[in-house]
């Protein structure tokens, strides 16, 4: 039996049977879009199919540094970090390619964590645009940079002066793609056979930068395959003693690496509904509604998608990432790029994000957004024609500055409260303000350099 022949429980109590499995690997992505889990025993695993299980709630309580919060209320010193329920997700079943002769399942919080789990987030959203007759289709691509570096490496110089797998620019560099072909054959390989498979991969701007487009499927298995992308990414590259990298920007010297998502509607039989051959560039008046949302909310619901203090660097003009919530066609210094095509092809691209982001939780903002402007029939301003660094926007279409700003802004937001819930909006909110205050217990290079002596 095959991992992607499992559907349900009795299908993967199967395969563990057949394969003779004495374990299998269970995890699930937290606040921070990273992988937590554990390796769980066979008898241990099939009652946990049956009933789910426990997994202690401070994986909810912690940041990407395992730093516990101090400012959330759903988990904490004062709940005694006691386990949340979990449930193991059958479907999601993926071969680990490698030396682990072992499968792995991701799960999802259940119970009282579920408000405020990424996957679950992403999935209500789903079910609210199928309520509303339509399927979402989405994919999701990367850049990100590698390095010649260990853990141990980076560490020791201290994240400065790093080595990178390349010098120089070179985007859509067949010779790099060649010389470093063994990478680039690993990764494909782990990939299908995970079951993430990749459309396109080649070489960016910049020393040693890959972008890798993933192919595309329902929304909520889009966002499955871009989490699971950026972990293993890492893992590949770690294997051979290498570092990669999805920081939004590791560097000044070089432009940002971006996570952009593509997104498009059905119906519920399966047509696309973004398409009017009728209509300019052949976008349906569905699609410009869904693009009327996505722009008019990109303001409040910025922190769902830029989601660190470092994603506040790449938004600058000039470095291929957008300033202001845009919108045009063909259009890549906007937020949102209008992509005319056939009517399977057409789509929106939500450029606004960087490598950075929770999948599940940028996506379900890119797809709210979107529902939300189909119901209330927003219409979007006029598109972008040239350079939207040039434009002067009216001040509702302006960005947050900071991580702060944008965790305001998502607070005060009574459209997210009706989309995303309560507890998600204010627990969520209170992470990134955590963020942004850990940020500021630092002292950079910059300051010392610019104040030590002088002031």
């Amino acid at each position: 039996m095959r991992a992607e022949e499992v559907h349900n429980i009795e299908d993967a109590k199967k395969i563990v049977g057949e394969r003779g499995l004495s374990y299998v690997k269970v995890g699930l992505f937290d606040i921070d879009g990273v992988l937590r889990g554990k390796s769980m025993g066979r008898d241990k695993f099939f009652a946990a199919l049956d009933g789910g299980f426990g997994f202690c709630d401070v994986v909810l309580g912690w940041d990407s540094n395992d730093q516990l919060y101090d400012n959330v209320s759903v988990t904490g010193w004062h709940t005694g970090y006691g386990d949340a329920r979990v449930r193991i997700l059958p479907e999601t079943c993926r071969e680990i390619r490698g030396e682990e002769n072992t499968l792995l399942f991701l799960c999802e919080f259940a119970g009282e964590a579920e408000s405020i789990c990424p996957r679950g987030l992403l999935r209500r959203v789903i079910a609210r645009a199928e309520e509303r007759g339509y399927l979402a289709e989405a994919a999701c691509e990367f850049e990100f940079f590698v390095f010649s570096e260990t853990p141990e490496s980076v560490r020791k110089k201290g994240f400065r002066h790093l080595t990178s797998i390349s010098p120089g620019f070179f985007g859509y560099s067949m010779l790099r793609g060649s010389v470093f072909s063994d990478f680039h054959e690993e990764l494909w390989s782990t990939c299908s056979e995970m079951g993430f498979p990749l459309e396109g991969l080649h070489t960016e701007t910049g020393p040693g930068v890959l972008e890798a487009a993933l192919a595309h499927s329902d929304a909520l298995e889009a966002a499955d395959r871009a989490a699971l992308f950026k972990t293993y990414t890492k893992i590949v590259a770690q294997r051979r003693e290498w570092m990669a990298t999805f920081m939004a920007k590791w560097s000044p010297d070089w432009p940002g690496q971006s996570g952009h998502i593509h997104l498009s509607l059905r119906d519920l039989e399966g047509t696309p509904v973004f398409h009017d051959a009728g209509e300019p560039h052949g976008m349906s008046l569905t699609m410009r509604h869904f693009i009327g949302g996505q722009q008019a909310l990109l303001p409040e619901l910025l922190a769902m998608v830029a989601p660190t203090v470092n994603s506040f660097s790449r938004l600058i003009p000039g470095f291929w990432a957008p300033t202001t919530a845009s919108w045009g066609v063909e259009n890549r210094t906007c937020a949102l790029r209008a992509i005319p095509g056939s009517a399977k092809s057409q789509r929106v691209e939500y450029r606004i994000a960087a490598a950075d982001i929770n999948p599940y939780i940028a996506m379900a903002a890119a797809l709210a957004s979107g529902l939300w402007g189909l119901e209330n029939q927003i219409e979007p301003d006029s598109p972008v024609e040239g350079n939207a660094y040039d434009v002067t926007f009216a001040e509702e279409r302006q960005l947050p500055r900071t991580l702060f700003e944008a965790a305001t802004s998502l607070r005060r937001s009574n459209v997210a409260l009706e989309l995303f819930g309560e507890e998600f909006c204010q627990h969520y909110a209170a992470t990134r303000e955590w963020e942004e205050r850990e940020f500021r217990k630092h002292i950079s290079d910059w300051e010392l350099e610019r104040y030590f002596e002088i002031i």
